[in-house]
């Protein structure tokens, strides 16, 4: 996994995938000059850890230089932040949330482009018909399902579910 952090906080982050050559060389390539620093990333590493390992996780403290909220981008991108751990919304249910109901669409573009994938939880959005829909991030599709599938099941455990495996 791999971020990148700019004066208003967490501006990248690459979900786990990459051999870490090649993680580096991307973020090399993305953001030309960024130095290696661990530092800013202490509570996002933190924080990640924490959801992988199957805990219910709250990035906000881990601090995220989103577009302005005024923005389309930006009315997407926080409302998305809003969706509890465990549960999903519709494209078209986060463009009503932001007063756009002609808007899935663009809602479904904004999602692909999420630079922050976790810390704006777009995995969560899914299709109408609950279908997953699509996933840029390295494992597309797949690691979408895998990462609803492990949120529901931290969140079922955070109730006191009884949570079984197949």
């Amino acid at each position: 996994m791999g971020a990148v952090a700019g004066d208003g906080g967490v501006c990248r982050v690459i979900l786990p995938h990459y051999a870490m050559d090649d993680l580096l060389a991307m973020l090399a390539w993305e953001h030309a000059g960024a130095e290696r620093d661990d530092a800013p990333f202490e509570t996002l590493v933190e924080l990640s850890r924490a959801y992988f390992n199957g805990q219910v996780v709250d990035f906000s403290p881990a601090g995220c230089d989103l577009p302005a909220a005024g923005t389309f981008t930006g009315a997407v991108y926080r409302s998305c932040r809003e969706i509890p751990h465990g549960q999903t919304m519709s494209y078209s249910g986060l463009a009503r949330k932001i007063g756009r109901e002609d808007a899935a669409r663009a809602v479904a573009t904004a999602m692909s482009k999420n630079p922050v994938p976790l810390v704006v939880p777009c995995h969560r959005v899914v299709y109408a018909d609950g279908s997953p829909g699509g996933f840029s991030a390295a494992g597309g599709e797949a690691l979408k399902a895998r990462m609803l599938e492990l949120e529901r099941r931290a969140a079922g455990r955070a109730r006191g579910d009884s949570v079984t495996s197949h």
